[in-house]
């Protein structure tokens, strides 16, 4: 984190400043372009969960509101389409076109579909973990968070063979970050959206790899007011961001690109549609990278390297 903060005012400001670092991105690529599943169904909300009321987030269900001690039987099956038919549609369109992802993936949605499982693994795709659950944990208190983050990782490495080398928490705590970083024991971490460049922070001692994530570029504005309401506004949304990027790497300030998808909503087809042209966009342009998350905070920890801890 930048020196230049003034006082003791614990946000930076700065950042990299006017002249951000070249990347050095492979092959002299000038943009990198990385794409997200988040695979939260059967995670969510729910009283068979042992939650408190019913799930309200990012559904067809724009403003619904928890149901306490109910069950919400249409949120349920709009969850489950995601599972059911929209992971199987996205999986398809990476898969055909060998385009790298990285699924940000609940522990306990991962274990209720261990067939979708088999595929990320049989597509190569990786997988990070996107918490226990795919809920709030602003109210909850730090051991009880660190808790849960804990047995989400043990759940991922059962159910996938490895421990998730990145964590993207998604509805954080003001000590999410805190405990990732003191945990030590992931090479990347994403709950951050204040660049379009990988950096540094230190913490507990040591340097860790923030490797920001995006809510723009995002079909999860499909469900909030406001937002996308048809595939042409997504298609367009993301191919001018891209296209942006594009022209200022190209002009000697590369940065990197993240597009973040959920099955219940991209998984629609007639959003699907709007996906798939902007892969294709992407595709026609030889210096584009595609990678996971992991390949950026490989490459930035070999390009860049931790500064030393003072």
């Amino acid at each position: 984190m930048s020196d230049k903060m003034a006082g003791d005012y614990p946000r930076d400001m700065i950042g990299y400043g006017r002249t951000p670092p070249d990347p050095k991105w492979p092959d002299g690529k000038k943009i990198a372009v990385q794409f997200v599943i988040n695979y939260e169904e059967g995670g969510e909300n729910n009283i068979l969960h042992g939650d408190a009321a019913s799930e309200a987030f990012l559904s067809e269900i724009v403003g619904a509101a928890p149901w306490p001690g109910q069950r919400h039987m249409n949120m349920e099956s709009i969850y489950e389409y995601g599972s059911r038919a929209g992971f199987w549609r996205l999986w398809r369109m990476f898969t055909q076109r060998n385009m790298p992802v990285t699924v940000f993936a609940v522990a306990t949605a991962l274990e209720k579909n261990l067939e979708a499982v088999e595929a990320m693994q049989e597509a190569d795709w990786e997988i990070a973990t996107h918490g226990l659950k795919w809920i709030d944990y602003k109210d909850y208190g730090r051991d009880k968070e660190r808790a849960h983050i804990e047995k989400a990782c043990r759940i991922h490495e059962r159910v996938t063979g490895k421990p998730p080398a990145g964590l993207y928490q998604g509805r954080t705590s003001v000590n999410t970050l805190d405990i990732a970083m003191e945990m030590g024991c992931f090479d990347w971490l994403a709950d951050i959206y204040s660049d379009e460049l990988p950096y540094w922070v230190e913490a507990h001692g040591g340097q860790h790899l923030y490797v920001p994530y995006t809510l723009d570029a995002n079909d999860m504005r499909f469900a909030t007011p406001q937002g996308f309401n048809s595939g042409d506004q997504f298609y367009a949304y993301l191919a001018d961001s891209f296209d942006c990027l594009l022209e200022e790497g190209r002009a000697g300030a590369p940065k990197m690109m993240s597009v973040g998808l959920h099955c219940r909503l991209v998984g629609r087809p007639g959003r699907a549609r709007a996906l798939a042209r902007f892969l294709d966009h992407v595709a026609s342009h030889e210096d584009a990278w595609v990678c996971t998350r992991g390949a950026i905070a490989a490459h930035w920890r070999a390009a860049h390297p931790a500064p030393v801890s003072s």
